[in-house]
């Protein structure tokens, strides 16, 4: 089987769930409203522009996931689904996995928003697998904390890698899709590089470099 291999936010839905999460907290009055907007939307805009620590966004991020259990935040993620994840749910995203499906391929989402966030949305999209980043936990509660390699820029790179051996795979005829420029080291590495409704900087390196570009919405 070949890999095939997706990001997620803005590639196969069509919003970042990062930080959807971020204004469902927000409107569920679960942080703190004016604090935790402003912070969401300059990390968000950070992401964008290819300038985001990781860490410090991390550290923003995951804190709130330690305020609740876990059956606690399982209730708010079925209701963040409802509420911004069915929204933003692209059609031509689910053709584009089911060609893949057709085609005998492997299909891994690997995405730099944590497990907790993503996990369900790859489960309802039906991939195979997914690599995100992983918030820690310790006596059945998230800490706040990261633990292992945060899932961005070349730490996709890494993580991939890892489970690469752990799998038993390669990159061999492999496909990546993906809309933002913080992916192009994993762009790099596969065969066949795929852009989606991409970002400025990487619709223009993909025309420099005759990358195949694709739009999903």
């Amino acid at each position: 089987m070949n890999l095939a291999i997706f990001d997620l936010d803005n590639t196969l839905i069509g919003g970042d769930s990062d930080y959807l999460w971020g204004q469902f907290l927000v409107e569920k009055a679960l942080v703190d409203p004016v604090f935790y907007e402003q912070e969401n939307q300059r990390f968000y805009d950070e992401y964008k522009a290819g300038t985001l620590n990781i860490f410090d966004f991390l550290k923003f991020s995951l804190a709130p996931l330690s305020h609740h259990s876990l059956e606690t935040l399982s209730e708010l993620h079925q209701e963040f689904m409802l509420n911004k994840i069915n929204s933003i749910w692209l059609p031509k995203a689910e053709t584009l996995l089911n060609k893949h499906r057709q085609n005998n391929d492997y299909l891994l989402i690997i995405t730099a928003t944590n497990h907790f966030v993503t996990a369900p949305i790859a489960k309802k999209l039906g991939v195979d697998d997914i690599i995100a980043t992983l918030p820690e936990q310790k006596n059945k509660r998230y800490t706040g904390n990261v633990t292992g390699i945060p899932c961005f820029q070349e730490g996709k790179v890494e993580r991939l890698s890892m489970w690469l051996k752990e799998n038993d795979f390669s990159l061999h005829d492999s496909h990546f899709y993906s809309d933002s420029i913080n992916d192009l080291p994993l762009l790099l590495k596969v065969t066949h590089p795929v852009v989606v409704d991409a970002d400025e900087k990487l619709s223009n390196y993909a025309a420099e470099h005759n990358w195949p570009a694709i739009s999903l919405r």
